[in-house]
């Protein structure tokens, strides 16, 4: 893993600071970004503190330039990239969880939330993909969620049938679309693309109420990250197991 190049989305805290954590544990070289430089730079100080190859760089996935800014900056320190995890996300439309916000979402909350977790997610995966097609064996991680689950929101007594906020689980459901189908175009190529549901996890997107804990949270991201040449491509998984559409 000495030579793999990880770049992680939202990874200032969270998920996504597990996950470049333990990405970093592996020995992979971690680029951390997060909007927030003096909160990013924090949380690359820590790691660093802990013996991971990190380091930071600003990137607002809302932010047309900071994507390019991304693209030339990996292109020209490290010529490539190996492993993608677009963990950065929103979720802003309701406190409560077990609402249904089909009937009242605001425009401006739907677009906002769909802009951060499915078209940016898209600009920044199809603007680094010539670098991730240089690695020798390109990994693309979208962290999706059991939430965007046609097949269980559809399905009354599932787990998720209660939870329906729509801006959050649609994009989330665009999200896995998009893994689908980025994954078959890429299908004869080396780099595998798969969706990943964490879980409901104590972060604080997710609350104290949350029963996993961050660092089972980062695992299926990192499992994904760092996927076999006969691992799984266009999938949804959650700890190994595969989720229903």
């Amino acid at each position: 893993m000495a030579n793999k190049i990880a770049l992680v989305t939202g990874a200032n805290k969270g998920i996504g600071f597990e996950t470049a954590r333990q990405l970093g544990k592996e020995g992979v070289t971690v680029i951390a970004a997060a909007r927030n430089k003096e909160n990013g730079s924090k949380a690359v100080e820590t790691l660093k503190n802990e013996g991971i190859a990190i380091e930071f760089l600003q990137l607002d996935v809302d932010n047309d330039a900071d994507i390019q800014s991304a693209y030339e900056y990996i292109s020209n320190k490290y010529g490539k990239l190996d492993i993608l995890v677009n963990n950065a996300g929103i979720q802003i439309e309701s406190d409560n969880w077990g609402e249904n916000t089909s009937t009242n979402i605001s425009d401006k909350v739907l677009r906002q939330t769909f802009d951060t977790n499915f078209f940016n997610v898209v600009k920044l995966t199809n603007t680094l993909l010539p670098l991730i097609r240089k690695s020798d064996a390109g990994r693309i991680v979208n962290l999706s969620s059991i939430l965007g689950s046609l097949k269980l929101h559809s399905e009354v007594g599932s787990p998720v049938y209660g939870s329906k906020l729509f801006a959050y689980d649609s994009s989330k459901s665009a999200l896995n679309a998009y893994t689908i189908h980025l994954a078959a175009a890429l299908a004869d190529t080396n780099i595998k693309v798969n969706s990943a549901h964490p879980g409901w996890v104590k972060t604080d997107m997710g609350s104290d109420a949350a029963p996993m804990n961050v660092v089972d949270g980062a695992k299926t991201s990192v499992a994904l990250a760092l996927l076999n040449a006969d691992g799984p491509s266009g999938k949804y998984i959650h700890l190994g197991s595969e989720l229903p559409w």
